[in-house]
């Protein structure tokens, strides 16, 4: 897969953390790369999409604060799921893998939010990641 494609596994993947229990995360991440649909990852691509929802999962509401804190007359709660997840994994990203330089962050981004997110998500997400970089 491209890390694009496993970009998009672990979008879908963190998707889920709003609508379950913290405790049951371990568990949806496991049904999730057990699921047929997910069957065309390899192990170490499994490993490393079980690897990032984790520690992304782990930081959750040291990332939702650091949202908060850069979002002018909104708040996480008051989001669209699709784009919340979506600033999460790109803030995560950014803050956190040092591999992934910041514009790849910002473009994917946006990019998950033109496929997931309603027509105006892509430049809500650009707008609010540029403030984590400028």
């Amino acid at each position: 897969m491209t890390r694009h494609e496993l970009r998009e596994q672990l979008f879908r993947l963190l998707f889920r953390a709003d609508f379950f229990p913290e405790t049951e995360l371990p568990a949806q991440a496991e049904l999730y790369l057990e699921d047929e649909e997910q069957q065309e990852m390899s192990p170490s691509e499994r490993i490393y999409v079980q690897t990032r929802y984790e520690e992304i999962c782990s930081r959750l509401e040291e990332i939702d604060t650091e949202i908060n804190e850069k979002t002018t007359g909104w708040v996480t709660d008051r989001m669209g799921k699709a784009e919340l997840t979506i600033l999460r994994l790109a803030v995560y990203e950014i803050r956190y893998d040092d591999q992934i330089p910041d514009a790849v962050a910002i473009n994917e981004a946006v990019e998950l939010a033109k496929t997931y997110g309603p027509e105006d998500a892509s430049s809500f997400v650009n707008g609010v990641l540029a403030r984590f970089v400028g």
